[in-house]
């Protein structure tokens, strides 16, 4: 027997082996190719196969080539929900150039900052965005502007992607990454001072995808409804880009409307949804809700914020499995998430870590917590976790210890079966006579009782307790509510201190675009 001959040190006759076809670019076009006649993606009332897609985002990709997108260059957009995007998306990860998605509710000098913090070469805007870029495109340091879809007022100043698309040549082989690429840079919130630009490589869209096949119950005749905003990685990335690597269906709304939700959900036989608890309780007070049709819905993945249990537990007596998740822009989503079989029996749990992600709570100077119930910093570390903030390494040392855990700044403990469970934001915290308060514990409470519509806990200043807690309630129509029924209510549920001492009635409470209470602007008032 002739001996086996030994291979060279690279183990590829001395060829780099080519990665895996793990970028987005590269994986869709490779479930186009197998199934391109099975339905993507439907918006307002049309359908694209994927071999449609696949050919729009070719196109595309050939035109963003042709105006000077390379490897790392950054493209920017800003819109509605819209197929368009996730054109934009994958056409960006074909040819290797980074996604820059802009929140749409920001203004104009916020856009300044973030587009030319991150550098961005193409700017791909909607006709309902325009003025607003405009109002500040002097000050851009953008090479080329495309009206993404739709017809300009000023086509000269903004030529359409459809007629760039048009005239050229398509891009029919993926670019080869490293796993460790940047794919896209997502600008957190900036509650606190300027957004930070959070850097999201091809790797951590890779393993994001790979923990929600093994954790969650995807298959390829699913038909997700999408309606939160896809400029937020909730929306973007926790089932919507996993499902289409399964070759699913997704349905796309331009904004959340509940009663539009709730007709589509039984119009297309929506078997999954992402949603965040405020898009919930909409969903649960239109006048529809009790009358619709939403037996083929087998789960909803809730995220984005603590969801109050007396919302899980009304949806649950609906026969709505909600499967609460835990996950930030900087965790690629998912750090953890509650299995179906666990979503009844663990209501208020965030879940477990999936399998290629660990999640540990830590005390204020970096020690892990060993005991259930003991409250610490959430920390993720994975293939997941962001490498850093774009143009802020200081910012990236704060954030990701010399472990590789990156600190979440959210309060959390896990019970004696190991499951999470999410308090609150440590700078939400409140700390009344010495006392440590939840707000999302207490709101929880507060969410029972049956005059209140929504309801956020803040704590403000007060000379004798240090910080009082106060209680901001948007009420039913028809209703109304004391302090002291508010008070009599929570203090048969609650430990007195945390029993707010004050109550603000507003008609609305103020929110981003994924839904998340603007407690900033409540404590400003």
């Amino acid at each position: 027997m002739s001996p086996i001959p030994s291979l060279p040190a690279d183990g590829f006759g001395g060829v780099p082996a080519p990665w895996p076809k793990i970028a987005m670019g590269q994986w869709f076009t490779e479930r186009a190719r197998r199934d391109g006649g099975r339905q993507a993606l439907t918006f307002e009332g049309r359908t694209w196969t994927y071999a449609e897609m696949l050919a729009d985002i070719d196109r595309l990709a050939g035109a963003l080539r042709a105006g000077g997108i390379e490897p790392g260059t950054r493209v920017g957009y800003l819109g509605f929900n819209h197929p368009m995007f996730f054109v934009a998306l994958f056409a960006c990860s074909k040819i290797g150039a980074i996604f820059v998605p802009l929140n749409f509710r920001l203004a104009g000098p916020e856009f300044e900052y973030i587009i030319n913090d991150a550098g961005v070469h193409t700017l791909l805007v909607d006709t309902d965005h325009i003025a607003v870029i405009d109002s500040v495109r002097d000050r851009l340091h953008c090479q080329r502007y495309l009206c993404a879809h739709g017809q300009p007022a000023d086509p000269a100043r903004w030529p359409g992607a459809a007629e760039a698309m048009a005239a050229a040549t398509p891009v029919s082989e993926a670019h080869q990454p490293h796993q460790d690429d940047v794919a896209v840079i997502m600008y957190t919130s900036g509650t606190t001072g300027r957004p930070k630009g959070a850097m999201l490589t091809v790797g951590n869209f890779w393993w994001n995808h790979v923990n929600e096949l093994v954790m969650l119950d995807m298959r390829p005749d699913d038909v997700l409804l999408t309606f939160a905003p896809v400029f937020h990685i909730g929306a973007l990335n926790v089932l919507t880009l996993t499902n289409f690597l399964k070759g699913a269906h997704m349905v796309l709304h331009r904004g959340f409307d509940p009663g539009l939700a709730l007709r589509d959900i039984a119009a297309y036989r929506v078997t999954t949804i992402f949603a965040v608890p405020a898009m919930l309780l909409f969903i649960s007070q239109h006048p529809d809700f009790a009358s619709a049709d939403t037996s083929t819905v087998r789960t909803v993945m809730c995220g984005g914020a603590p969801c109050p249990e007396p919302l899980l537990h009304l949806l649950d007596q609906r026969g709505i499995l909600v499967q609460q998740g835990y996950g930030l822009t900087e965790t690629a989503a998912m750090a953890t998430a509650l299995s179906s079989e666990w979503a009844t029996a663990k209501i208020g749990s965030v879940g477990v870590s999936p399998l290629l992600t660990d999640v540990c709570i830590m005390t204020a100077d970096g020690q892990k917590v060993t005991e259930p119930h003991a409250r610490g910093e959430v920390c993720v570390r994975g293939m997941n976790v962001t490498r850093g903030y774009w143009n802020q390494p200081e910012a990236t040392r704060n954030a990701i210890d010399t472990e590789h855990w990156f600190r979440t700044g959210d309060v959390g403990y896990f019970d004696e079966q190991g499951f999470y469970y999410i308090c609150d934001r440590v700078k939400d915290m409140i700390i009344t006579g010495g006392e440590n308060v939840y707000p999302a514990e207490v709101e929880s409470v507060l969410f029972g009782h049956p005059a209140v519509a929504e309801v956020a806990v803040i704590g403000v200043p007060d000379a004798q307790w240090g910080e009082a807690v106060v209680a901001v309630v948007a009420l039913k129509p028809g209703s109304q509510l004391t302090l002291d029924d508010l008070r009599d209510f929570a203090t048969e549920r609650l430990a007195r201190y945390k029993v707010p001492k004050q109550m603000r009635l507003v008609d609305a409470l103020p929110r981003n675009p994924t839904g998340k209470v603007l407690k900033y602007k409540l404590r400003e008032t």
